[in-house]
């Protein structure tokens, strides 16, 4: 057949039925529910006034574990950064015990002479 001739409905009616037979040999059903967990799940409750019963659901508890290790930090979730982005900062810890004796890392506020002069002239001043 060249692209130029018209084709029947028998013809057309034929290829839409190979069409539909190919879209359902490759087509899945999906029944299993599972959440996604990098979005957030946002549970919303009854109106206040509502007189409706709320339904007791029994828990499912691989639905509450997969809820809660989507809400872990991504250290606790991962052994190794996934992103680069997650690569600064991935070891937080400190590399030296942090001491409150230690004046390199604690700068506490001291005075000076100058900073005594500059105080006392802006008490002057008001």
């Amino acid at each position: 057949m060249s692209g130029s001739e018209k084709l029947n409905p028998v013809q057309l009616n034929e290829i839409l039925k190979e069409r539909i037979g190919k879209e359902q040999r490759h087509q899945r059903l999906h029944t299993e529910f599972s959440i996604n967990p990098h979005k957030r799940l946002h549970v919303l409750p009854d109106k206040p006034m509502s007189r409706k019963q709320t339904e007791l659901i029994e828990e499912n508890s691989d639905f509450i574990e997969a809820f809660h290790k989507a809400r872990l930090e991504p250290t606790k979730k991962y052994s190794m950064p996934v992103t680069e982005s997650q690569e600064i900062g991935w070891v937080s810890d400190p590399l030296i015990p942090s001491s409150c004796q230690d004046e390199r890392f604690n700068f506490h506020r001291v005075s000076t002479d100058v900073t005594i002069h500059t105080e006392r002239a802006l008490k002057k001043s008001n």
